[in-house]
Parts: structure tokens; C-alpha cells; sequence
């Protein structure tokens, strides 16, 4: 008799996702994880009086979403198409997160603010990054 051996542990992403629901999902998963940090900061920080709650950037929960972006960024093959759907995503992600960030600031905390911009930058980024990829590679050939 043969034993097989189970690898065990996490599958390993190797390359770009299939879907922008793939993209998305993941994306959101990071946000939520960088929400519940930011939460515990927080709190961490009321209670020993350094600092009011909600007095956080609430861009900081950007960090996770940001790795997944250039991460997919590697998997995908080297050429111009890719660079310029990462700096179209980067533009309209940062002016999109920055204008409802302004919108919201002067009714909500900077936490609230700062995270309604690290959400609608990543939602932007993701869809301007996988469909315009895509798109730029039809184009070209």
C-alpha cells in the first residue's frame, strides 16, 4: 500500500484571479480584517486615554486591499497593458475614495470619513484594474 501525503495548509494563489467577483471578495475580505484592527487600535487608545474614538484614519484600513493589488500586479504578465490599467486604477481609485472621503469628513469622525474613501477606492480600483486589463489586452492583440 501507497500512503499519500497531504500537503496541509492554505492553497496558494499563483496567479492572477479569474473573476471580479474573485477580486472583489478578496479585496473586501482584507477590508474587513484592516476594519476590525483599526477598531481594536481604537479602542486600545480610548481606554487608555491617548485618544478620543474615531480619531483614527480610517484609510488605514486600505493596507491588506493594497497588498492583494500588487500581488495581482506580479501574477500578471510583464508589458505596457498592465502598467497603465495599475496607474488608471491607482487615479481613479485615490480621486474617487478622496471625493466621497471629502464628502462624508465634515459630518463624521476622520475614522468614518477615511474608511468611506478606503472602501470606495478599493470597489473603484478593483473594477478599473480587472476590466480594463482585460480590455487593454484585447486591444492590443
Amino acid at each position: 500500500m501507497t500512503q499519500q501525503r497531504s500537503t496541509g495548509g492554505l492553497r496558494r494563489n499563483t496567479g492572477p484571479v479569474a473573476t471580479v467577483g474573485d477580486l472583489l471578495g478578496a479585496a473586501f475580505a482584507g477590508l474587513v480584517v484592516g476594519i476590525v484592527v483599526v477598531l481594536v487600535l481604537e479602542g486600545v487608545l480610548a481606554l487608555t486615554g491617548v485618544a478620543r474614538f474615531g480619531q483614527t484614519n480610517g484609510w488605514l484600513i486600505v493596507i491588506l486591499p493594497v497588498w492583494l493589488f500588487v500581488e495581482q500586479f506580479r501574477a500578471e504578465a510583464y508589458g505596457a497593458d498592465r502598467v497603465l490599467a495599475a496607474i488608471l486604477g491607482i487615479g481613479f481609485g485615490t480621486a474617487a475614495g478622496l471625493t466621497i472621503a471629502g464628502v462624508v469628513a465634515p459630518y463624521t469622525p476622520p475614522l468614518v470619513s477615511g474608511g468611506a474613501g478606503a472602501v470606495t477606492a478599493t470597489v473603484v480600483h478593483c473594477f478599473v484594474w480587472f476590466y480594463g486589463l482585460r480590455w487593454l489586452r484585447q486591444r492590443s492583440g
